[in-house]
């Protein structure tokens, strides 16, 4: 009998885990255009709620690169200092921490021509949207990854809910986890 409620009780916290996982949004950038030249990327962000948690896809051909930049080098159009960079033709990029952050392509005089986009990154429970044309510096550093090939498609964000405590969704639900997992072991 306790080896059948452990197994439902493992089988519960792996269920709930992958609720966490879907609380994350997948934005492709650009939409269907993806990551390219002529293409205004402060409008498609001007509409969009960037939160920790979630992530920018990239999608390009293989005359551009994606890379993520400081705020100076960012008006600066220069990708010869950057926080990350990838060139695979499908970028995933999870946003982990609150701020600025700035994303460019490296390929000479894209940038300039319009080949960037800049976006501000909150967390779940102070959500807003995003300007998309954000030019100041970065107010936090950013630790992103890159390189990992992804094809997701927008998804929607999960309706925030009223509460004197500022709780991330992975707490809610790992908390959820623990207790379901005391009832069930107990």
């Amino acid at each position: 009998m306790a080896t059948s409620r452990a197994g439902f009780g493992v089988a519960v916290i792996l269920a709930l885990c992958c609720v966490v996982r879907s609380l994350a949004t997948a934005y492709t950038v650009g939409d269907t255009s993806g990551w390219t030249l002529g293409f205004d990327y402060s409008t498609w962000a001007s509409d969009k709620t960037f939160t920790v948690g979630d992530n920018l896809v990239f999608n390009y051909g293989s005359t551009h690169t994606v890379a993520e930049v400081s705020g100076s080098d960012y008006k600066a159009c220069s990708a010869t200092n950057a926080i990350t960079s990838d060139s695979s033709g499908s970028t995933k990029i999870p946003l982990k921490t609150t701020g600025s952050h700035y994303f460019i392509c490296g390929v000479s005089s894209h940038c300039s021509s319009g080949m960037k986009m800049a976006i501000t990154v909150t967390s779940k429970s102070s959500a807003t949207p995003s300007s998309g044309t954000t030019n100041s510096p970065a107010s936090s550093s950013s630790s992103s990854s890159s390189g990992t090939s992804s094809r997701n498609t927008p998804s929607t964000n999960v309706p925030e809910t009223s509460s004197s405590v500022n709780l991330s969704p992975f707490d809610v639900v790992f908390s959820s986890m623990v207790a379901i997992f005391i009832l069930v072991v107990s």
